[in-house]
């Protein structure tokens, strides 16, 4: 079933520093959501109080209409809240299948049963197809170019059949343009009952994928609306670049138009 992320008023504090300061973020259900800003604006931050890493010093998180402000991590987990992680989290040692195989044990997607039974090779095989990665079963993490493992990284997400998806931290970071496209492709050929989250700093690739655009800046909500909205604004513009026109903001996109 599709859910919805619904934040409201939520703060966090550290010490005398107020890093998420009474934030409303609403996620629809199936929607693609960028959640962008500049350095230091409390992104991951915010990530952090949804997924449960961090505790909310104020205020209330929702996964469709359960509460789940004060539920642990793990549990948030089992309620269908799945992420990628800043830093990579594979096994470098192992294979690209074995990685995968771990993660749907793991999530209990398969009752118990031998390594090898053909349920648990047809489920890894249906994740690496979904994440483009057919045919690299048996390369080592090692070997696997930097866009490939944000791709194994996103098949491991998936092991656990997530309803919010949630993408830490610029999943485009160190890309080249056709990992990029590749990456936007994966994303958006997403089953819809699949909600994505994700934090970017790549504004052409947020515009390209996003359906809704949240902008934070100084730990609160700047804006919220759609990529147009976004890009017409001055306060983002000032955000961003502190001065200047929206067109050195988003110059890639208006010099193809």
């Amino acid at each position: 079933m599709t859910v919805s992320l619904t934040c409201r008023g939520l703060s966090r504090d550290f010490g005398a520093l107020r890093a998420v300061d009474d934030v409303d973020l609403y996620v629809g259900p199936g929607s693609r959501h960028a959640l962008i800003g500049p350095n230091g604006a409390g992104k991951s931050t915010l990530m952090s109080l949804v997924t449960g890493a961090l505790s909310a010093s104020s205020g209330t998180v929702r996964l469709g209409d359960t509460d789940i402000t004060r539920v642990p991590e793990a549990r948030r987990a089992r309620l269908g809240i799945s992420q990628t992680m800043q830093h990579a989290s594979l096994f470098p040692s192992m294979t690209v299948a074995e990685n995968v195989l771990l993660a749907v044990q793991r999530h209990g997607r398969i009752s118990p049963l031998p390594r090898r039974h053909p349920e648990y090779t047809a489920r890894v095989g249906e994740l690496l197809a979904r994440t483009g990665l057919d045919g690299r079963d048996d390369v080592g993490v090692s070997g696997l170019s930097h866009g490939e493992r944000k791709q194994l990284e996103l098949a491991v997400a998936l092991a656990g059949d997530p309803r919010l998806l949630l993408l830490l931290d610029e999943p485009a970071a160190g890309m080249s343009p056709a990992e990029s496209a590749r990456l936007v492709r994966l994303i958006e050929e997403l089953p819809d009952e699949v909600t994505v989250l994700f934090i970017e700093h790549d504004l052409d690739l947020v515009f390209a994928l996003a359906t809704e655009v949240t902008v934070l800046h100084l730990g609160r909500v700047l804006l919220s609306g759609t990529p147009d909205e976004v890009r017409a604004s001055e306060a983002v513009q000032q955000a961003y670049l502190g001065a200047g026109r929206t067109e050195e903001l988003f110059w890639s996109e208006k010099a193809e138009a």
